[in-house]
């Protein structure tokens, strides 16, 4: 497609219009305009949340059974996002002694 059919007057200004809208994210004017966030779609947040997901899950799973006497490990680290914070501010995820005095009490 030649963009200078605009001029010619043989390509509408609403086709321009309709293909720019419809560029791929990974063309080189997405990337321009939208920066790295446009290497992201819906389906790598999506797996980047169910990561996340499974690894608190699993870090819940091994404070829980943590002996009383051995040091509960650091809660993960969520997976970097495009557009979002280098330094996440603080996590609500418990150190483990909300879990270990919940067991304790069963």
């Amino acid at each position: 497609m030649d963009l200078l059919d605009y001029h010619r007057g043989t390509l509408s200004a609403r086709r321009v219009r309709v293909l720019v809208q419809h560029l791929p994210r990974d063309s080189a004017f997405v990337q321009e305009l939208q920066g790295e966030e446009a290497q992201w779609g819906l389906g790598e947040h999506l797996m980047a949340s169910a990561v996340d997901q499974l690894a608190i899950g699993n870090w819940l799973f091994t404070a829980a059974h943590t002996a009383e006497h051995d040091t509960v490990p650091d809660p993960p680290v969520p997976l970097p996002r495009p557009g979002m914070d280098e330094d996440p501010e603080e996590d609500p995820v418990t150190d483990g002694t909300d879990i270990a005095a919940f067991f304790s009490g069963l």
